[in-house]
């Protein structure tokens, strides 16, 4: 269960450090104006679309292993069949890329295909899975002793994501109609991406944390010898809980 938990600080971090480094060296490419999912047209998009698969493997692998971290717990069906969802999305977002779009790939005609479309469905779920996962995991923090501040943090990225993504669709939408020609989509969007991926990389290693202090309490006590009425010797290994 350890290495699946490891899977959901490097499938997210890791995702977000392919696209920064392939928005800065992509020619035509503006991280300022275009979205992340553009990325995975033109030359060189199957690094973007490899990506989006990677990443949302070990997100679901993570949500495997986060539900049996939390198991009994508030909230321990519910965010990670949410945050699992997030992963299958993102591997379809993946395997169907996004149209041509705001410019980009340079000289490329703008069309809506039905590959951009399930592109789109697959990027609205993920943009509704993430903030829900994380007002769930937020319900889960609340009661536990010290989980105010993971409660406030993953409410905050609930609203951050759902915002944003609002903001993104707008700027897009007014973009593409020509009335605010280079709009800030593109940065937009990576607001929302760093802060709810990097949301799922700390549960993961707050996760961790838990499991590692869970493994240092718990100890086999040295064995009881003692003798019987008859006087045989016999022991018991007894477990305790420091």
């Amino acid at each position: 269960m350890r290495r699946l938990l490891y899977a959901g600080i490097v499938g997210p971090l890791g995702f977000i450090a392919v696209f920064l480094l392939e928005g800065f060296t992509r020619p035509g490419y503006s991280q300022w104006r275009h979205y992340v999912s553009q990325l995975a047209t033109g030359p060189g998009g199957w690094v973007q679309a490899g990506n989006f698969v990677v990443c949302g493997s070990l997100v679901f692998l993570f949500a495997i292993a986060l539900r049996r971290a939390i198991k009994g717990t508030r909230g321990a069906i519910g965010g990670p069949v949410l945050i699992g969802a997030f992963g299958i999305d993102l591997i379809v977002a993946g395997f169907f890329s996004t149209d041509p779009a705001l410019g980009y790939p340079a000289g490329a005609v703008q069309m809506h295909t039905a590959h951009g479309m399930i592109h789109g469905l697959a990027g609205l779920v993920a943009f509704t899975s993430l903030p829900a996962a994380a007002f769930v995991m937020a319900w889960h923090f609340g009661p536990q002793h010290g989980g105010r501040r993971w409660a406030l943090y993953s409410a905050a990225i609930g609203v951050l994501v759902i915002v944003v993504f609002i903001a993104m669709t707008t700027t897009s939408a007014l973009d593409g109609a020509g009335r605010w020609p280079n709009a800030p989509t593109g940065f937009l969007q990576r607001i929302a991406i760093i802060g709810g991926w990097t949301w799922i990389a700390m549960v993961a290693w707050h996760a961790l944390h838990v499991l590692a202090g869970r493994d240092a309490n718990s100890v086999i006590a040295p064995t009881v010898i003692y003798r019987n009425s008859s006087g045989r010797r016999s022991g018991t290994p007894r477990r305790s809980a420091v």
